[in-house]
């Protein structure tokens, strides 16, 4: 389903957004230095898909790997997604631990 969807990084309202069946997801961020605070994570009622989050969070998570920056998950949602997927975890800064 998000390999379909375009994911834009919305530098201007600090988020990343994909459309989804003319429904909006989004993460909210905070970029300082060379960290990225991802800090709500919104999908619509209308998004039934069950794996959607988890892509959604996957595909984000590798545009922020490209960007070569570090993460620090502030949402309990993606706080979540980070512990249950390993590779992820690589990305936070040093001193942080979820």
């Amino acid at each position: 389903m998000v390999e379909a969807a375009e994911l834009i990084d919305n530098d201007f309202l600090r988020q990343f957004e994909i459309k989804i069946d003319n429904h909006l997801a989004k993460i909210e961020y905070s970029l300082q230095e060379r960290k990225i605070f991802l800090t709500k994570l919104i999908i619509p009622e209308g998004i039934k898909d069950q794996e959607f989050s988890k892509e959604f969070l996957e595909a984000v998570f590798e545009q922020i790997q490209e960007r070569n920056l570090s993460v620090v998950p502030t949402s309990p949602e993606i706080a979540k997604f980070v512990r249950s997927n390993r590779k992820y975890k690589r990305m936070l800064p040093v001193g942080v631990r979820i």
